[in-house]
Parts: C-alpha cells; structure tokens; sequence
C-alpha cells in the first residue's frame, strides 16, 4: 500500500510542481523545462524530481541550479497545495532520457536512409 500512495503522491508532485515552474518561478535561469517524472521513497519524506531542459549543456546545469536553489520556496508551496502531514525534501534532478531517445531516432533515421540510399544503387544496376 505504501507504493501506491508513493505513486499517488508523485503524480500529484509532478503536477503541481510543473504547474510552479512554468507560472510561479521568475528565476531568469530556468529555462524550458519540463518535469518528466517523481520518484517519492516510501516513507515519502524525498522526492526526486527529474527534469529535462531544452538546450545546451550549460542551459541545462543553469536551470537546474536554479530549481534547487528554488527547492524549499516549492516545498513550502506544495505544502499549502496538498494536504500533508509532512512535506517531502525534494530534490531536482537532470533527465537525459529525452536527449537519448533523440539520439536513438537520430541513428535509428541515419540507418534507413542509408539502407534506401543501398537499395537504390542495386536497382539502378
């Protein structure tokens, strides 16, 4: 039961938090990002957040310094949004999931287009 009040939590996190960054947070630094999932322990005293950010490689340290400078204003927001005994810690962390599925599509493409490119000089003999 406690893995399915983790989950309940994280979908309700992931929400509101996602909400905050693109409406609350003014922060310059943070860039486009999007919450990608939340994993809460068990004991739902820690939140992981997994971001992912548009952009460059510096973008994306930028925009992640800054959320978890901005950690405790969201924490204290979460708080008041949902009704819980106790807040989790949350923690911001990078995604490079989306990057590598890119990169993955990216060769995935490379290899059919050479494969067409193979089968059009066999015809063309």
């Amino acid at each position: 039961m406690a893995k399915h009040r983790a989950s309940r939590l994280g979908e309700a996190l992931k929400e509101e938090i996602s909400q905050m960054i693109r409406e609350e947070l003014k922060d310059p630094r943070i860039g486009f990002v999007t919450v990608t999932s939340v994993e809460v322990a068990e004991d739902l005293g820690h939140a992981k957040v997994f971001v992912s950010v548009l952009g460059d490689s510096q973008q994306s340290k930028e925009s992640l310094e800054a959320l978890n400078r901005a950690a405790g204003f969201i924490r204290n927001e979460i708080g008041r949004r949902i009704r819980l005994r106790y807040t989790p810690e949350i923690t911001f962390k990078y995604d490079s999931s989306i990057e590598h599925g890119a990169h993955i599509a990216e060769l995935l493409r490379e290899v059919h287009t050479e494969k067409t490119e193979d089968e059009d000089d066999s015809h063309g003999e």
